[in-house]
C-alpha cells in the first residue's frame, strides 16, 4: 500500500490511531490508505482530521473546498488527492468540465475563479503572494477572512499532499494524474 512509510492495518492497530480509525469508519464507511498511513503518528492524523472539521465549518461550501483542494492537489502534482478530490467533489455536484477546470484554477463564476487563482498562487509560492495577486482576490469579493480561509484550504490540503508524496501511498480510488485532463481546455 505504501513503499516507504507503513500503511497500517486497521484490524491490528490499536490505542488512539485504532479510536480514530473507527470515527473514519463510521463516517466514511471505509479507511482510506490515506488515514492508515497517517495513523502511524496519532497526533498528525487528529491535525489532519481537526483541519478537515476546521475548513468543513467555515465560510466555503463543501463544493468549493472541494474545487479548491483539486487546485491544490493539482499545483502540488498530488495524483492521490486528484483522484480523492475527483471522487469527493462528483459526490459534492461538481461535474467533470468543473473538476478539470478547478484543477487548473479555473470557475464558471469570476469571483470562485479568483479564489481558486490565489489558491494556486499561495501553493505555488510557499505562501510568498504578491501584493496583486492579493488585491486581485478582494477585487473579485473575498474579504480578509475569506483569503485566512483560502490559507486555511491550501495548509490542510497540502499536508495530505506531501505525506503522499512521502509515503507514495496507494490511490485507493477511482485513478487520476496530475497534468492529464479529459476534457477540452
Amino acid at each position: 500500500m505504501s513503499t516507504r512509510i507503513k500503511t497500517l492495518n486497521p484490524e491490528t492497530t490499536t490505542g488512539k490511531s485504532k479510536e480514530l480509525f473507527n470515527a473514519v469508519q463510521n463516517k466514511l464507511g471505509f479507511i482510506p490508505n490515506l488515514i492508515k498511513v497517517f495513523g502511524n503518528s496519532p497526533a498528525t492524523l487528529q491535525t489532519y482530521l481537526s483541519l478537515g472539521e476546521l475548513t468543513a465549518s467555515g465560510n466555503f461550501s463543501n463544493k468549493y473546498r472541494e474545487q479548491l483542494a483539486l487546485a491544490i492537489a493539482e499545483s502540488n502534482a498530488c495524483n492521490y488527492c486528484l483522484s480523492a478530490h475527483t471522487a469527493i467533489g462528483k459526490m459534492n455536484g461538481l461535474t467533470e468540465e468543473q473538476t478539470q477546470q478547478s484543477r487548473q484554477g479555473f470557475a464558471n463564476e469570476d469571483k470562485a475563479q479568483a479564489g481558486l487563482q490565489f489558491a494556486k498562487a499561495v501553493t505555488e509560492s510557499r505562501g510568498q503572494v504578491s501584493s496583486e495577486a492579493i488585491a486581485e482576490v478582494k477585487a473579485a469579493g473575498f474579504n480578509d477572512g475569506d483569503i485566512l480561509e483560502i490559507v486555511l484550504n491550501v495548509v490542510s490540503n497540502t499536508l495530505t499532499n506531501y505525506v503522499n508524496h512521502i509515503a507514495e501511498t496507494e490511490v485507493d480510488f477511482p485513478s487520476v494524474e496530475v497534468g492529464k485532463f479529459t476534457v477540452a481546455q
